[in-house]
């Protein structure tokens, strides 16, 4: 079976002030993301929200059901978004197939039964960053490339936080259940995403990272406003943000992120600001 999943529990913000580096860093990082020929996945009790990868390394990968969701088939009462981080891939669905790029994203709805991934050259294999949510509705799959992005950008390279967001599987761009996902590149010279930080009190969030060099590191803030917390991260790392948590990072070179949300809205404004001052 080419399939591999963990289950992650939710935290109460109260509890999570205990937590030493240890627990935090099994409560909320995900390490290992691209195992070859194989799609890891893990679920976490945040929005029923999942988080995983698919690297066909030398063969052909299925996607098939897991215990947790109870289903024939994966998508049986679930949406995906995927992006591509790695070498040209190929998703096929139901016999349609997507020709995948370099930081393409394509979204699958509920209901497709088989879909399976990929690499145009084993050498140099597709890495399918995943995001999972449940879906009350069958929406039409969608390819969505960097061209049909809804782009912002924010920030400056004074402050060490100039950015251009991509969004990708938004409202603007697909019919989706809850599901969202996105990209942030940060520009030369800028270290800091998310900042100033928010809170989305409605949605969580998971950040991916990559982009970044093997000897750098990204230090990725979570917690309450006034009791904060940070992860050392690494490139092609993850992490989970509960709907309580701030989440931002700085790090030692400038890298990419992809954001992936759901819960109770598709607004991506809905959003909570703080203030820089204000955090502990």
């Amino acid at each position: 079976m080419s399939m591999k999943y963990s289950i992650r529990y939710a935290t109460n913000p109260a509890d999570f002030k205990q937590y030493d580096t240890q627990r935090i860093r099994g409560e909320f990082l995900i390490e290992e993301i691209f195992l070859n020929d194989t799609i890891h996945l893990v679920y976490s009790m945040y929005d029923r929200f999942m988080v995983g990868g698919a690297k066909p390394a030398g063969k052909k990968i299925r996607l098939e059901t897991i215990d947790p969701i109870k289903a024939t088939h994966f998508l049986h009462r679930r949406e995906m978004g995927v992006i591509n981080v790695g070498g040209k891939g190929l998703i096929t669905i139901d016999g349609k197939a997507f020709e995948m790029n370099y930081k393409e994203a394509l979204y699958i709805g509920s209901g497709d039964k088989e879909v399976f991934f990929e690499s145009a050259d084993a050498s140099s294999p597709a890495l399918f960053y995943i995001n999972s949510a449940p879906a009350h509705k069958a929406y039409p799959d969608k390819q969505i490339t960097l061209a049909d992005a809804q782009v912002v950008e924010l920030g400056e390279l004074a402050s060490s936080n100039h950015r251009k967001i991509n969004k990708l599987l938004v409202r603007e761009n697909i019919e989706s259940c809850q599901l969202q996902m996105g990209m942030t590149e940060l520009q030369t010279g800028s270290v800091w995403n998310t900042m100033p930080p928010h809170i989305h009190s409605r949605r969580m969030e998971a950040y991916f990272y990559f982009e970044l060099p093997e000897d750098q590191g990204i230090s990725h803030f979570m917690g309450q406003p006034d009791e904060t917390r940070h992860i050392w991260m690494h490139n092609h790392q993850a992490v989970l943000s509960p709907a309580w948590s701030i989440h931002a990072a700085a790090g030692t070179s400038n890298y990419t992120f992809i954001w992936g949300m759901a819960g109770e809205n598709l607004d991506y404004g809905d959003m909570d600001h703080l203030k820089i001052k204000d955090l502990k």
